[in-house]
């Protein structure tokens, strides 16, 4: 066996042992979040040294404190500005319940250590000791991003989500303050028999309520936990009108006349930029193989006549 072939089993044989590692350090973490967590802090305190070490199993002994390194380690690499940024990109998430921030820093250990070893590896297959260096330093930056990347796609896609169905929505929450119910037993009907992120975060306002802030504070709290614009408006509108002493049902049924318009709106900008988004993929992609397919044959009788011989 050569040095190349020895090179390559030993680096997949680390390889396969770093992902069984991860594997096992983010499932045995999925129940270390919220008060599961603070149960588990709480009987390490007070049973600490109770249990026979050779009763632990693994992932006491091996992956919980591998985890906290890895917090540890996403903790020390990540900027103290940005903590607040990513907590508010979680409030854009909806907060996943496996999603905290030691949860992000830990993943964002794994990643980092994890994809900066790949990229060592790959380099020096390649090209030796210039290749693992550049390939260290892409996998640690990459490792290190890709959490981000991650949240930002569920907040993205959640947020956009909630502005689909706002309209909807306050179309229902209109409907029952007219029918006579106030707002708060409104929102209790939306978020009782409607579905998706909107009727998730008006339970939310609604539990906020009900726990003893008012209906401004809950109503603000809600639009700084999104990034849709027609519901950071709805909000200040209807906390206006709650302050000033405007009837609400009138105030609901204008802003669901607005958001209608509103979605109409976009789904006609959306559509005129089809065209466009179409272009490219039709010129490099359609029409080399539509002018193979037509002139081809032409092409090949031209050139089997002799007429260029």
């Amino acid at each position: 066996m050569d040095a190349t072939t020895l090179l390559l089993v030993a680096g997949g044989a680390f390889f396969v042992g770093l992902v069984v590692v991860v594997v096992v350090v983010a499932t045995a973490s999925f129940h270390r979040v919220g008060v599961a967590r603070g149960l588990s802090a709480i009987d390490q305190v007070y049973a600490a040294g109770s249990a026979n070490p050779a009763e632990e199993n693994f992932t006491d002994r091996v992956a919980g404190p591998l985890g906290a390194r890895m917090i540890r380690i996403g903790r020390a690499v990540t900027p103290a500005g940005t903590v607040g940024r990513l907590r508010r990109w979680l409030d854009y998430a909806g907060n996943p319940p496996y999603w905290t921030i030691d949860r992000v820093y830990e993943i964002k250990g794994l990643a980092l250590i994890g994809a900066a070893t790949v990229g060592v590896l790959t380099g020096m297959l390649l090209s030796g000791v210039p290749g693992a260096l550049i390939g260290g330093l892409l996998g640690a930056v990459l490792g290190y991003y890709l959490p981000d990347l991650v949240v930002y796609e569920l907040a993205d896609r959640r947020q956009e989500s909630i502005r689909r169905t706002l309209p909807d929505i306050l179309d229902t929450l209109t409907v029952n303050v007219e029918a006579g119910l106030g707002f708060d037993a409104a929102l209790a009907q939306v978020t009782h028999y409607g579905r998706g992120p909107m009727a998730s975060e008006f339970a939310r306002t609604l539990q906020e309520i009900q726990l003893g802030l008012s209906r401004a504070e809950a109503l603000r709290a809600l639009g700084r936990r999104s990034r849709v614009i027609e519901l950071k408006t709805f909000c200040a509108i209807v906390v206006q009108a709650t302050e000033l002493g405007i009837p609400i049902a009138n105030v609901l049924r204008e802003q669901s006349k607005e958001m209608r318009i509103r979605r109409r709106q976009r789904a006609e900008e959306l559509a005129q930029k089809v065209p466009v988004k179409i272009l490219f993929p039709l010129v490099f992609c359609l029409f080399p193989a539509l002018f193979i397919v037509v002139l081809g044959p032409g092409i090949i009788n031209i050139l089997n006549s002799g007429l260029f011989s």
